[in-house]
Order: C-alpha cells, then sequence, then structure tokens
C-alpha cells in the first residue's frame, strides 16, 4: 500500500506529523477493529426511492441487515454489475451535502445512459469503515450544533473549518485514516469508474486500488481536507484553481510543490440534469409569477443541527402577514427532522392558520411538486415538507426548487444551484466563499449574517427587479456552461476508463 501520508504530491510531510496519522488510525483501530482482512458480499439492489427517477442501484456490502439502505420489503432482485456502462457515486451522509452533490452526479449520468451506482461508505454498518466515518460524523454535527454560541464558533469552529481543514498535516491523517475504509471496496469490480463527492469515498477507492477516480471537490475554499492523490480532482469554481494547484497556505507561508496540472479539472456546478434541462423555462416561469402580481414563493431548507432555527423563524414572522395578503407564499423543507417543524409550530402557532403538512408522503409531494410547476396552479399559504427517508428528504428540496423563486439557504452545496438565492449566516467560515462566488455569477446574494440584514434581503426580493436581475444572470451563465459540472464530472470519469 502507498504511503500517502509521508509525502502529498511531493511534499515530505514531517516525521512528527507521520507518527500523529498513525496513532490516528491506530486509535481508530483500537475503538472500532480493523477488518482489513474481511471479505465483504456485495449486492447490487435497485434504490426504492430515486431509482426510477435518478437510475440509482444500490451497493450494499456485508450482512444485509446492518446495511442503512437495505429494504427488504422492497423486493428488489439483486442484480448485476454494469461492467461497460458502471458508474460509482461513493459518498457519505455529512448533513445533506454530500448526498445532494451525489445525486447531481447519479442524475447527469443517468441522463448520460450510464448506471450510476450508490455507494454510502456511512452505511455498512458492521464495517469499520462505517464506525470511524459515523465517529468523526458525530464529531461535526456536534460542532455545527456549538456553533450557535458566539464564542465557540469565533474561537473554535470557524479556525477549524477555515484554517484546521486547510493544513496539509490533516490531510496525511485522513489519508492514514481512510485505509481502514478500503475493505468496502474489495469485491468491488475495480475496472468501474469511481467519483467520490466526499473526499473520503477517493480516498478509500485508491487505497483499494480502484483503477479510476475522480475526487468531487464541494468546497470552492482551497484545504488539504479536500486532497485525494492518485484520484483526478474537479472543481466547481475558477477561482479556486489556483488555490488547489500551488496547494495555497497548506504549510502557512511556505512554498510547495505544487499539484500536476493533470490532477486538477474545472467543471464548473454539479447541478441535476432535471434543473438544468428545464432552467429558461423555470426562470421564465418565475418573472412572469412576479409580472402577473403572484405571491412570491421562498424555499426554506433547513437541517437538523438548528443552527440557524431563529433565522427562519424571523423570515416566517416578517412574511406572515404577505402570505396572508397573497404576496408571499412559503415552502419549508426540513428534511428528515420532524422535530424542527414541530419547534416551529409550536414557536409560531399563527402558522397553523396558514400551513400545510406534506408529511411523508412521497407521492403527495412529487404531485403538489409537478401541479406547482403549472402555470394555472395558484400557491399559497405556508406548505411544510418532511420525509423520513434520507433519499427522499433530500430530494425533496429538488422537486420544490423548479417552482420556487427564492431559495433561502446557508451558502453551502445550494450556493451552486441554478435559483435565486438569498443566503443566510454560514456554518463554518469556509462556506463564505459559497456567497462570494454566487454573488459574483449574480445568481445570489451576500451572506446576510444576521437577522436584520436577511429581512432587508427579503425585502429586497419583494419591492426591487433583484428577481428578475438573477434570472437574467441564470441565462447567461447557462450560455456558458456554469451549470455543466456534473455531466462533465461523469464523462471524465468514463473517458479515465477508455484512456
Amino acid at each position: 500500500m502507498t504511503e500517502r501520508s509521508k509525502t502529498i504530491f511531493g511534499n515530505e510531510m514531517p516525521e512528527s506529523t507521520y507518527r500523529k496519522a498513525c496513532k490516528s488510525k491506530a486509535k481508530y483501530a483500537r475503538k472500532f477493529g480493523d477488518d482489513s482482512g474481511a471479505d465483504y458480499p456485495v449486492r447490487i439492489e435497485n434504490n426504492p426511492y430515486i431509482g426510477e427517477t435518478l437510475g440509482v442501484r444500490n451497493v450494499l456490502v456485508g450482512d444485509l441487515s446492518q446495511n442503512a439502505h437495505y429494504d427488504p420489503e422492497a423486493g428488489a432482485p439483486a442484480l448485476d454489475w454494469d461492467l461497460e456502462k458502471g458508474l460509482i457515486v461513493g459518498n457519505i451522509r455529512m448533513g445533506f451535502g454530500h448526498y445532494r452533490i451525489s445525486m447531481a452526479i447519479a442524475s447527469a449520468a443517468h441522463s448520460m445512459g450510464l448506471t450510476p451506482y450508490w455507494m454510502d461508505l456511512n452505511s455498512y454498518g458492521q464495517t469499520t469503515c462505517t464506525k470511524v466515518i459515523g465517529a468523526q460524523n458525530d464529531l461535526y454535527s456536534l460542532g455545527s450544533r456549538l456553533s450557535k454560541n458566539p464564542i465557540f464558533n469565533r474561537l473554535v469552529w470557524e479556525p477549524m473549518n477555515y484554517e484546521g481543514f486547510r493544513a496539509l498535516s490533516y490531510n496525511a491523517s485522513d489519508q492514514k485514516n481512510a485505509e481502514l475504509m478500503a475493505p468496502v471496496y474489495r469485491n468491488v469490480p475495480k475496472e468501474i469508474p469511481v467519483v467520490g463527492t466526499h473526499v473520503w469515498p477517493a480516498q478509500a477507492a485508491i487505497h483499494a486500488g480502484m483503477k479510476y477516480v475522480v475526487n468531487a471537490i464541494p468546497d470552492n475554499w482551497p484545504m488539504a481536507l479536500h486532497l485525494s492523490e492518485g484520484s483526478v480532482h474537479t472543481i466547481q469554481c475558477r477561482n479556486a484553481y489556483l488555490g488547489y494547484r500551488i496547494l495555497n497556505g497548506m504549510e502557512k507561508e511556505k512554498v510547495l510543490r505544487p499539484m500536476p496540472q493533470d490532477s486538477l479539472v474545472y467543471t464548473g456546478h454539479y447541478i441535476d440534469h432535471e434543473l438544468v434541462k428545464d432552467l429558461e423555462a423555470d426562470c421564465a416561469a418565475r418573472v412572469a409569477r412576479r409580472k402577473n402580481g403572484k405571491p412570491m414563493r421562498f424555499l426554506l431548507t433547513i437541517g437538523g443541527a438548528g443552527a440557524q432555527k431563529e433565522i427562519f423563524a424571523a423570515i416566517i414572522r416578517y412574511l406572515l402577514p404577505l402570505i396572508r395578503s397573497g404576496k408571499a407564499a412559503l415552502y419549508v423543507n426540513v428534511g428528515d427532522y420532524r422535530n424542527v417543524w414541530d419547534a416551529l409550530l409550536s414557536e409560531i402557532p399563527e402558522m397553523k392558520e396558514v400551513a400545510a403538512e406534506h408529511m411523508g408522503d412521497w407521492k403527495e409531494t412529487s404531485a403538489f411538486a409537478a401541479s406547482a410547476l403549472d402555470p394555472a396552479t395558484e400557491v399559497t399559504g405556508i406548505h411544510g415538507f418532511w420525509h423520513a427517508n434520507i433519499f427522499e428528504a433530500v430530494y425533496c428540496t429538488n422537486l420544490l426548487m423548479r417552482s420556487s423563486d427564492v431559495l433561502v439557504t446557508k451558502p453551502s452545496e445550494l450556493a451552486f444551484y441554478p435559483i435565486p438565492k438569498l443566503f443566510i449566516r454560514r456554518v463554518g467560515k469556509h462556506e463564505m466563499w459559497g456567497a462570494i462566488h454566487s454573488a459574483e455569477m449574480g445568481d445570489g446574494t451576500l451572506e446576510c449574517r444576521d437577522i436584520p440584514h436577511t429581512l432587508q434581503m427579503v425585502e429586497q426580493f419583494l419591492n426591487t427587479p433583484l428577481l428578475e436581475e438573477m434570472c437574467d444572470n441564470i441565462l447567461k451563465n447557462r450560455s456558458i456552461g456554469l451549470y455543466d459540472g456534473a455531466y462533465k464530472v461523469a464523462e471524465l470519469a468514463m473517458n479515465l476508463k477508455k484512456a
């Protein structure tokens, strides 16, 4: 096995850094075991939730009863690998972001006639891989929740997300830990290309000997956290290109050996085929609703950490009179966190007068989203959405996005989507660059760091031509291929195999 923790793109790590990386791996091995000798069986099944829409098949590893995505009632037969057109989308669940990017890659691949395989390394309960990822995910979730405390946020969370994850020494430890994740790929055909939408699936694939690996980097703040040497790295924004090429600031002021030119490729934004193909029609519908005095539709996406719940509550309170008077309408997707919706209803009981609940019925949610695209449909009031299944919880935002006018979100993975966006306060300083990039491209606002500035921006959407301006910029961005990144990533992965 190549020692990727000792040298990173030709840059030798200090012996102390390497020892620290080895200690990190040993700590996890003691806690969760080392299954490097395990021979886990692999089973392929249709994904019962997004399989029909995106052509996705689940890769199940090991004991089926301990696979988070195994559905014994689905009755789906075991399938064989498509060795000619198969493409593995390697991911983890850490919030919704990496799942969302994975869906974009799978959607684009499906539209190109490929067979996307969903390989979630955080779903194989008996494996050391999943236990290690789960432990780190729990720490990240805890940090997100604690970031509501301004002192913790300023002294711990933002520095860690901005400079801590930036350091090459962090990548050295990650690479060593990823050796514990490699066994899940043991019985996966090595010639099937892999696209990792988080660095760990990409690193694990390289350690496992997968031949063709693309590492789809989600963030546009260059951090060593996202490096998976041996794979081809893709980025969504040109302003991050040179930062990654020269590993800028990853050992403070030291000038480092750069990444090889063929290890880094600009692709544009990773966006689902379903959102790109009808982009012009959706923008035209937004402008028409505005022109005809229809309620402006705001889509709020809320995660489970609750780090920004008070901001969303303030937006809802501000919009309530406008919702009652028919000047605004609201979609609220709480993902798979029913408790967040219940907390909002408890905190703002007057919501109940104008709220309709779409709770757990995917067919009903899909029908509502399709109906909302009809120009004859009047959407009024507040519509709350919750789904217990993670696939439905994430993809619900995609369905609602097309008929929405303004997406209200923190500037993370959704910062790159082709819809007018209002950015609320970030969770982690690295996310600020998503808002900066979107504002530069003209399809999103500046990051609103507090409630007064957030409400000011809501007012700007309601009472100025801001919506029309952003729609116009989205069409210009579309013409230069800004939103075609998912297609390019899938094409790149398959071309590695052809070459």
